[in-house]
């Protein structure tokens, strides 16, 4: 009896790519709707902490910048260990991290213990964040990633919104009063990170690829030490110079900005024409959809930020709002942000990016409201009296912040996916933390003089005149996304 034996062919070739699923793609959403969350979140909760803690306001606004700046900082440094070790790796690890620095910040017993836990906070978001937009560039293409970078900008756009209504709530709630005392609500704020970063552990543990570079450099450490100097110089003094009342240190430091900033380009442009892959390449500037995309998200996430920061101190401390009516005044704008972010792409494939200069226009439309109402209303000025310029602003928004995002990753090569993610959030979240510096101090250095009506109506117009910044410079993105 003979016995035949069949050999199954042997499959050669390359592995296959791995491939984000829903779950996936739900879970680093999940991740990175909390970074930006939490930079938001803590505007209506400032008045709370000050008091709890007896916090003086530099030391508040330390709250606010300590964060900001480690998570500036960090961030493409994040992004290259993701290429190096493994982003999956790198987004489990940041992820516990925040986790933990969470629950720090909501049990710090002093102002300084917070100030200490929110940088280390910022630090920990800062390696989780790159690897969701390097894992959604190495695990998908075509539609799928035009699809997920669309729900990602919707995503980031209504976290910020998200952010400071839900520290409303809870700030107000005080489910934890009967833990910490009356007046402690603000602890809420970070607690409620614990468990959505368990659940979101337990999902990426099953649902989250591993990929990394295939050609993975090892980090640049003069690159890396030279900007943090870059932007430690520039954003400290500019967050803290008021409140401390402008000492030398912070003339001093913003003088040595440039020199910083000179010499981290030199330093990388000599890496980089040594073919060595530096921190951040300039010849990832040669791409002209990422160059363009780059430059309007700058003056957008200043406009973003400043007038977030400002709202909060305006509505609590001029209008006499509540911290759960101060955050509900923009519930108009985040709703019309959702509903309009997930038009975006239709819209998108059919007019191509000139989406983003209408929205520009709507955003300024509904900001011009907005001021109108400031004007009209003050001191009765809430939810009802915001909301038709909310809304309008909010369409505006979601047409503009998703777009941007997927064409400054456009034409990002795979290879260099943890990188170019690491600079585009690298440059959202050092504008975030400007817009507070720049347009909260300009806001809170004309109170006294003009009264909190017009400088909140002046700094409004401001604002306005960075949008119409925003929509010239949305006129040279390339008409069409690779």
């Amino acid at each position: 009896m003979t016995e035949t034996i069949t050999s199954r062919p042997v499959r050669t070739g390359p592995p296959a790519t791995p491939s984000l699923g829903g779950l996936g793609l739900f879970t680093v959403l999940l991740a990175a709707a909390l970074p930006l969350v939490d930079f938001f979140i803590v505007n209506v909760a400032l008045p709370t902490i000050g008091a709890d803690l007896s916090a003086s306001e530099a030391v508040l606004e330390l709250v606010v910048a300590g964060y900001g700046v480690a998570y500036a900082v960090l961030l493409v440094l994040g992004g290259r260990l993701g290429d190096l070790f493994g982003r999956r790796r790198l987004f489990l690890g940041g992820m516990a991290a925040f986790g933990l620095t969470s629950l720090a910040c909501g049990l710090a017993p002093d102002a300084w213990s917070l100030v200490v836990a929110r940088a280390a906070q910022g630090a920990s978001a800062a390696a989780m964040l790159p690897q969701v937009l390097a894992t959604i560039q190495a695990t998908t293409s075509g539609p799928r990633r035009a699809k997920a970078m669309g729900l990602y900008g919707a995503t980031a756009g209504l976290s910020m919104v998200a952010g400071q209504i839900l520290g409303g709530v809870l700030v107000a709630a005080t489910p934890l009063s009967f833990l910490f005392g009356a007046g402690t609500g603000w602890r809420s704020v970070f607690l409620v990170n614990v468990p959505v970063v368990l659940v979101g552990l337990f999902l990426a543990a099953r649902a989250v690829p591993e990929t990394r570079s295939a050609r993975p450099e090892p980090v640049d450490v003069p690159g890396t030490f030279l900007l943090a100097a870059s932007i430690l110089t520039l954003l400290v003094p500019l967050t803290e110079g008021r409140a401390a009342g402008w000492p030398l240190w912070t003339w001093l430091s913003l003088a040595a900005f440039p020199f910083a900033a000179a010499a981290f380009f030199a330093v990388e442009r000599r890496a980089d024409r040594a073919g060595r892959t530096p921190l951040v390449p300039p010849s990832l500037f040669a791409i002209v959809s990422l160059r363009r995309g780059l430059l309007l998200m700058v003056p957008f996430s200043i406009g973003f930020s400043g007038f977030m920061f400002v709202i909060a101190v305006a509505l609590q401390q001029g209008a006499g709002l509540g911290p759960v009516a101060a955050g509900l005044a923009l519930a108009p704008l985040a709703v019309v942000f959702f509903f309009f972010s997930l038009a975006g792409p239709r819209l998108v494939a059919r007019y191509g990016t000139r989406v983003v200069p209408a929205g520009a226009a709507l955003q300024g439309v509904g900001l011009a409201l907005m001021t109108l109402a400031a004007w009209r209303s003050w001191p009765d000025l809430g939810l009802v009296e915001l909301l038709p310029g909310a809304a309008v602003a909010g369409a505006g928004q979601a047409l503009q912040l998703p777009v941007i995002m997927r064409v400054v990753l456009s034409e990002v090569p795979a290879v260099r996916a943890g990188v170019g993610s690491g600079v585009m959030v690298t440059t959202q979240q050092s504008s975030l933390a400007l817009g507070v510096a720049t347009l909260g101090t300009l806001f809170l250095s004309l109170v006294p003089g003009m009264g909190m009506r017009d400088a909140l109506v002046t700094t409004l117009l401001v604002q306005l005149a960075g949008v119409a910044l925003t929509g010239l410079l949305s006129l040279r993105l390339p008409r069409t996304i690779a």
